[in-house]
């Protein structure tokens, strides 16, 4: 025998691992608790994870941005990091590299969020990045003209992404003309190109201000004292007790019909469909989630076994519910919407095959397998999806945006359980009523105006891209 065959006969194999046994999780529960300066703080100590996640929420909503300034609370939120009273943006990116910190900051429609994540051991300084941040940003004149420049930079790639493009369409479709949300989130060239640096300032001493404002801080807290060190860094925030600024519901228009914006030459053609519906505050959440996930959350979704696996239309259409933001009362809304892209040619069929997937559901409803499945990965991948720090503390955040107790994920969790077939099949047919969705479709109008009007499922309106 050779000397390999005899080290092969000899060879020992590490033992094969054993799964151990399943333990009980649940989101973790947030403390909450509150500054001198009027700043909410929750918290959450999470064993483990050495890199503490700290998301800022600013009342600072988009209806707040002056008329004729759209997009101004984007540039005031990337102006953060470029530059404070101690200072200039290229010291603050130095210091924050130093401590193996990330700072980002972006507006939406609820207000604007500042996420800030470190090693815990750096967390002290990064802290007091934070504060001086928020508390004395520079604002200067140069380095906002340099973010108008680049944001304006971005909006012609914006137009050319089909994807982009109709997601602007749909809110200009949906949502009455003169309200904010039925503008681009950021500005059009317009309207940036009117930003200055006073216009920066102004939003800024208008809407920024602890009193208004809730820090999340999640992370591995052994040893470290958060009371002391929020004190000294966050606590020298000040301003004002100004009033939350008002929030109108949100109302829009969802008659069925088409509009497609023309790209001449296309070879695909971007899907948008939607409607505005339910939020998180509804009783009904849990079980639209549930039964849209089915529709069209998955590889194995409805949506996807039709166009994609038997007919070969698209790799892969989606459904979902992108929650808007909450008014006054605690009420609020989402936009339902089904996008994917499809070849051109198949855009009239693939249409009619979609249709005929939501008629289906609305006749015959869910099978008991499709909510089983979807309760298996919603439920049973939470603990996967919320393994760092970052993911836990903006899942808060976005709890606390949109006016929602801080058990609510938790909570949410237990309710898709107990969610039967039956309430899940409502709730999705009840999303996507056939005769009362908005359709955008980015593609070449003059090969598939004809075949999308002889589908009858609305008026159709061609308009340039």
């Amino acid at each position: 025998m050779s000397d390999a065959a005899a080290s092969l006969t000899t060879m020992e194999f590490h033992p094969q691992p054993q799964p151990g046994d399943a333990r009980p999780w649940a989101f973790p529960a947030p403390e909450r608790g509150s500054l001198d300066n009027g700043l909410t703080v929750l918290r959450c100590h999470r064993p483990g994870q050495q890199v503490v996640a700290v998301e800022i929420v600013l009342d600072a909503p988009l209806d707040a941005e002056p008329a004729g300034l759209d997009g101004v609370a984007t540039i005031m939120a990337r102006a953060l990091s470029e530059g404070t009273d101690k200072h200039s943006a290229e010291e603050f990116a130095a210091e924050l590299e130093r401590c193996g910190a990330t700072l980002d900051a972006h507006a939406d429609h609820p207000g604007v969020r500042v996420s800030l994540e470190v090693p815990v051991s750096r967390l002290p300084k990064a802290l007091g990045l934070l504060a001086e941040a928020l508390r004395a940003p520079a604002f200067v004149d140069t380095e906002i003209e340099r973010l108008v420049r680049n944001r304006l930079d971005e909006i012609p790639h914006e137009q050319a992404n089909p994807g982009r493009r109709a997601a602007k369409q749909l809110s200009k479709e949906l949502f009455p003309a003169g309200t904010r949300m039925s503008r681009p989130r950021q500005g059009t060239e317009e309207t940036v190109a009117a930003i200055d640096a006073a216009a920066v300032r102004a939003f800024y001493e208008a809407h920024v201000r602890p009193a208004n404002a809730t820090a999340v801080v999640v992370g591995d807290l052994t040893g470290v004292d958060l009371d002391a060190l929020l004190a000294d860094t966050l606590g020298d925030w000040s301003g004002d007790t100004a009033e939350p600024h008002p929030v109108a519901p949100i109302t829009a228009d969802d008659t069925g019909r088409v509009i497609i914006v023309d790209r001449p030459g296309a070879v695909q053609t971007q899907l948008l469909i939607g409607r505005v519906g339910p939020d998180r505050h509804d009783r009904v959440w849990p079980a639209q989630v549930l039964g849209t996930y089915c529709l069209g959350g998955t590889l194995t979704s409805r949506l996807d076994r039709v166009l994609r696996e038997e007919k070969g239309y698209t790799y892969g259409v989606r459904a979902f519910a992108q929650v808007l933001r909450s008014d006054d009362h605690g009420n609020g809304a989402s936009m339902l919407a089904i996008n994917g892209s499809v070849d051109t040619p198949n855009t009239g069929p693939a249409l009619d095959d979609l249709w005929k997937v939501l008629r289906t559901l609305a006749a015959g409803g869910l099978t008991d397998a499709e909510r089983d499945v979807a309760v298996q990965n919603l439920v049973g991948v939470a603990p996967l999806k919320y393994e760092t720090a970052a993911s836990v503390a903006g899942t808060l955040a976005d709890q606390v945006e949109q006016r929602l107790p801080d058990d609510f994920q938790a909570q949410l969790y237990a309710r898709l359980v107990e969610t039967g077939t039956v309430e899940a099949t409502a709730a999705v047919v009840n999303a996507f009523p056939v005769d009362r969705l908005v359709t955008v479709l980015v593609g070449d109008a003059a090969e598939i105006e004809e075949p999308v009007r002889a589908l009858g499922i609305g008026e159709v309106t061609v308009v340039t891209g």
